[in-house]
């Protein structure tokens, strides 16, 4: 199976002034963000890296466009309009700490598979057209490019929890629990049974071990013995 690195871009000017991004245009790294999305592509510069899919926003174009830098062969970078924000509507622009004052607020919180942004999206939508690019674009570079395939998608925070809750078998409804920081790693494959969550939320640490030999596509009892020996002795 295909390894799927899900990266969340780096922190932006918004993201520190605690306003709604969204879609807005123009949103980019703060010296912060152009740090962490450099860190990012140090984390995987020994993973060759199959292709780089990124939301068209800015922020996730910047990320990209480092963790590219990384590489030793410049992987293809493309957009996909599949991965991109949340349509917040109304709420984009405004501030977290003024939007938690809404009732639709509490619903977003503890019940997310019922929230509707005002002249947006709803999350379940966002989930939806979220996972079903992901999975259709690990399926594509799997077939390119055989069951070792890496491949890295850098998108946003929410987008980020869905795949997740959905590779997890959560309700959209628990996504909130999960945490995905700016410029954070996550892992996943997509076997023919069941995805596994190899790592989420992940800041720090060489991601060489990921050029092991494909992983199985059962799930080993007791844990398994992990990477083989000569490429964590590599990393």
């Amino acid at each position: 199976m295909a390894t799927l690195i899900l990266v969340r871009h780096g922190r932006t000017t918004a993201n520190s002034s605690g306003v709604l991004a969204g879609r807005t245009a123009g949103v980019r790294l703060d010296d912060l963000g152009v740090t962490q999305a450099a860190t990012a592509g140090g984390r995987l510069a020994g993973v060759p890296l199959a292709r780089l899919v990124s939301s068209p926003l800015e922020r996730c174009r910047q990320t990209a466009a480092a963790i590219a830098k990384s590489q030793e062969g410049t992987p293809r970078v493309v957009t996909d309009k599949g991965i991109t924000e949340c349509d917040y509507g109304e709420w984009q622009g405004r501030s977290l700490t003024e939007l938690a004052k809404e009732d639709l607020w509490s619903v977003v919180q503890n019940h997310p598979s019922a929230a509707v942004f005002p002249g947006g999206e709803s999350l379940g939508a966002m989930q939806s057209r979220a996972v079903a690019t992901i999975r259709r674009h690990d399926a594509s570079f799997e077939a390119e490019q055989g069951p070792g395939a890496v491949w890295a998608a850098v998108t946003h925070g929410d987008i980020i929890k869905a795949i997740l809750a959905d590779a997890l078998g959560m309700h959209l409804d628990l996504f909130q629990r999960i945490n995905v920081d700016p410029a954070s790693v996550s892992i996943v494959r997509y076997a023919p049974a069941r995805p596994f969550v190899v790592a989420t939320n992940t800041h720090a640490g060489d991601l060489s071990w990921l050029r092991a030999k494909p992983a199985e596509d059962d799930a080993p009892l007791g844990g398994g013995a992990g990477p083989t020996s000569d490429v964590a002795a590599d990393s």
